[in-house]
């Protein structure tokens, strides 16, 4: 008993060493750009091309919905073409300070946070030597597009707008923006900001990333209570229509800005969070003020029902991957060489017609480029193209597999060096039910061997009553 006693609380230890040596295999950088990942937006075809027939037409020079999760383009015009952002430049201000600033600080106002301004710009009224929280400045900024709120922000992040706007400039190519490029903070029309449909929508993506954002630009009205220098509170109401009214009110309205300008027209910025999916909206030289917004509805309602957007488990990749070495292997027969190195780069997520996705689909690689070298003895790496096959004969690259081919002198296991979230969690799971009946063993065998002792305790005593 004591023999088995050991046993089982070795096996206990050993089975639970096991949880955090699986946790470590879990990589999440899937979708690092640096990672030599196969983006979507590579596919064989462009889903902008590709879409449904009763795409909604929208009244501007420009126009995009971009689904955030896959960075797909749904539907778009001109998608590139420079334009003024005007007013929504502030997208780019409200996301630098919310990087760079704690919005429950206060800043003093200066002259240079409000001189300038043009007098036809919405203003919050700020003067010299007023003190105000980041958080009522962002507000203004993103509630009735306050310049001079953006303007003291843009001073308070950088010291003076001319620095912050290259700060604008840096992020905006972080972000992946191609075509923009910014020379005032808050969209004065007498300067030549540029920016394009696709690049904003990059902006407001990052911006809807934070909390914050969403809590803000969603919000019907905001109190800014006194200050300093001016005892009774400020009312900030929403101009955006999205939440001013009914009549265009939109339940999964996530933020965003509208614009106008007298060379482009009117502008609009939205994003929309549906079940966790979040697209993001941007038309550009609208000629109606209001059907921007009816544009908007059309062009999230189309994108939920139209397009569907998949998450991609790299469990579901592991036979493809075994079946792809072993073919490799098979095909090495007779020769010196061997796949030494196997790793596999996914795309999280794939988006495609929803219509699309109902015929069901198969994995596949794309062999067609590897061509070994068998003569040569140094090691030799490919990467094969992943691929999913729709069955109406729609085909997109969903990521990459590298395959390093050597020696067999220098053969070494193979292991994927990815694990999926849920692989992980399911060996979690076993481990966790191994460990739970083993434990239970243990406590039922401890129960047991007591009663056992206890029951040849009181023989023992009887028999020795017997004897006495």
């Amino acid at each position: 008993m004591k023999r088995m006693l050991a046993l089982l609380l070795t096996a206990v230890m050993t089975v639970a060493l096991i949880l955090p040596v699986s946790a470590l295999a879990v990589n999440d950088d899937l979708d690092d750009p640096d990672d030599g990942l196969v983006s979507q937006n590579e596919a064989y075809d462009d889903l902008m091309n590709d879409g449904p027939a009763d795409v909604p037409e929208v009244i501007g020079s420009s126009y995009i919905l971009y689904d955030a999760q896959s960075g797909a383009i749904l539907m778009g015009r001109n998608i590139d073409y420079q334009v003024q952002p005007a007013a929504i430049t502030k997208l780019m201000t409200v996301l630098l300070a919310m990087e760079n600033l704690d919005l429950d600080d206060t800043i003093t106002i200066t002259q240079p946070m409000y001189i300038g301004v043009p007098e036809n710009y919405f203003t919050l009224g700020a003067t010299e030597g007023e003190i105000v929280t980041i958080r009522d400045l962002v507000y203004a900024a993103l509630l009735e597009s306050d310049s001079d709120a953006c303007l003291a922000l843009a001073i308070a992040v950088s010291g003076a707008e001319s620095l912050f706007t290259g700060l604008m400039n840096q992020r905006a190519s972080e972000l992946g923006c191609t075509h923009t490029f910014f020379t005032n903070c808050y969209g004065n029309d007498d300067v030549s900001n540029l920016s394009t449909a696709h690049d904003m929508a990059l902006i407001l993506d990052a911006c809807t990333d934070h909390q914050d954002f969403v809590d803000i630009s969603t919000t019907f009205q905001h109190t800014m209570l006194g200050t300093n220098l001016y005892s009774d509170s400020r009312l900030i109401s929403n101009a955006n229509k999205f939440i001013s009214t009914q009549e265009y009110s939109y339940d999964y309205y996530a933020g965003g800005l509208t614009a106008y300008s007298d060379g482009v027209g009117y502008s609009i910025a939205a994003a929309a969070n549906k079940n966790g999916r979040k697209l993001v909206g941007i038309i550009l030289g609208a000629t109606d003020t209001y059907g921007r917004y009816n544009d908007m509805i059309e062009l999230f309602d189309s994108g939920y029902s139209s397009f569907s957007t998949l998450p991609i488990d790299q469990g579901e990749f592991m036979p493809l991957y075994n079946d792809t070495i072993e073919q490799i292997n098979s095909a090495l027969l007779g020769t010196e060489l061997a796949v030494m190195e196997a790793s596999m780069d996914l795309s999280p997520y794939i988006t495609t017609t929803t219509a699309r996705v109902s015929l069901g689909s198969t994995n596949t690689v794309d062999l067609s480029q590897v061509i070994i070298d068998t003569s040569s003895t140094e090691n030799q790496d490919f990467r094969i193209p992943i691929l999913r096959a729709f069955n109406d004969g729609k085909t997109y690259i969903v990521g990459v597999l590298n395959i390093q081919v050597g020696t067999k002198d220098n053969l070494v296991p193979i292991n994927p060096e990815k694990r999926s979230i849920w692989s992980t969690l399911k060996t979690a799971l076993v481990t966790l039910i191994v460990i739970l009946v083993l434990l239970i063993i243990l406590v039922y065998s401890l129960i047991i061997f007591r009663r056992k002792a206890r029951k040849r305790a009181a023989r023992e005593f009887r028999n020795k009553n017997k004897m006495l």
